[in-house]
C-alpha cells in the first residue's frame, strides 16, 4: 500500500486526509493517506524519514518554505513561488517539490464558478506565501491587471517585482484603492481573527464584482459576510480551493485527475455538522 502524508503543526484539523481517500475511492488507487505532526524544529529530519519508504505528501503551516529547501528537484511554479505544497518520490529516489495552492485557486474560479480571469481586474490582498504562489497561474489568465494590496507596501512591491515579467502586476497600500474592481481576492489570514483588511466598499461594484476568501469555515467568514454586505455579485470561500489542490497533486501522484465536485460536497456536509 503506498504510502501519504500531510504534514503539518498543528495538523488534527486537516481535512486532506478525507478529501484523499475520497479521491481513491473513486479513482480505485491502492493508497493509504494520514496527518503527521512535524516537530517545529526538525521538519527535515521527519520528512527524510518518511520518504524512506512513503511516497509522496503534502505540506501545510508553517513548514511550505522548509519543503521548498529539502526537495532535490523543483517544477517551475514552485521555484515561481518560492514554496512547496506537495512532495513526490520520483522512481531515481528524488524529491519532486511542487506547489499546487495557485492551481487549485485559479481552477475553483474557472471551472467550479465558471468565472473567465481573462481581461479582468484583480486585487489579491496580502503579500505572504499563499499570494506568491497564486500569482503565476493568475497571471497566465491574462488578467487586465492584477494589484497586490498590503499593510506594508515594500512587500507587495517585491512580489510585483518578481513577478512583471508575467503580466500587469503591480503593488499598493490599502487606503490607495477606491475604484471598483472585478475580482478581489482575500488571501490575507485576517478572517482567522475574525477580521477583515482595511478595504474600502466602494471596490466592489454591486451585482458583477467576485468576492474571493482563501479561508473557509462553518459559517461565512468576515470577508464573505463584508461582500454580501457590499452586493458583490458572486462569493465564494476557500474548500474549493483546497479541493482543487488536493486534486492536482493526486494527480502528481497517481496519474489520474480525481472529479472533485463530489468530494466537495461532502466536505460542506462535513463542516455543516
Amino acid at each position: 500500500m503506498d504510502r501519504y502524508v500531510v504534514f503539518g503543526n498543528p495538523i488534527a484539523h486537516s481535512k486532506s486526509p478525507v478529501l484523499h481517500r475520497l479521491f481513491a475511492e473513486q479513482t480505485g488507487q491502492a493508497m493509504q493517506y494520514d496527518t503527521l505532526l512535524a516537530p517545529l524544529d526538525d521538519f527535515t529530519g521527519c520528512a527524510t524519514a518518511f520518504f524512506k519508504d512513503g511516497r509522496g505528501a503534502n505540506i501545510t503551516v508553517p513548514f511550505k518554505e522548509e519543503a521548498y529547501r529539502l526537495a532535490t528537484q523543483l517544477t517551475a511554479r514552485a521555484q515561481r513561488a518560492g514554496a512547496v505544497n506537495t512532495l513526490s518520490k520520483l522512481a531515481d529516489g528524488n524529491v519532486l517539490g511542487d506547489n499546487t495552492d495557485g492551481a487549485g485557486l485559479v481552477r475553483d474560479l474557472t471551472v467550479n464558478a465558471g468565472f473567465s480571469l481573462k481581461g479582468k481586474r484583480i486585487l489579491i490582498l496580502g503579500a505572504g506565501g499563499a499570494v506568491r504562489g497564486a500569482l503565476e497561474p493568475l497571471l497566465a489568465e491574462q488578467p487586465a491587471s492584477l494589484i497586490i494590496a498590503n499593510r506594508t507596501v515594500e512587500k507587495a512591491e517585491v512580489l510585483a517585482e518578481l513577478f512583471s515579467d508575467l503580466g500587469p502586476v503591480s503593488a499598493s497600500g490599502y487606503d490607495w484603492l477606491a475604484e471598483s474592481v472585478d475580482v478581489i481576492i482575500n488571501a490575507t489570514s485576517a478572517s482567522l481573527a475574525g477580521e477583515l483588511p482595511p478595504i474600502a466598499s466602494s471596490l466592489i461594484e454591486p451585482g458583477k464584482t467576485l468576492c474571493y476568501d482563501m479561508m473557509y469555515g462553518k459559517e461565512p467568514t468576515p470577508f464573505c459576510v463584508w461582500a454580501s454586505a457590499h452586493g458583490a455579485g458572486t462569493i465564494m470561500d476557500g474548500l474549493g480551493m483546497l479541493a482543487e489542490q488536493a486534486a492536482e497533486a493526486f494527480y502528481l501522484w497517481r496519474g489520474v485527475r480525481p472529479d472533485t465536485a463530489p468530494a466537495l460536497a461532502h466536505l460542506r456536509k462535513l463542516l455543516a455538522s
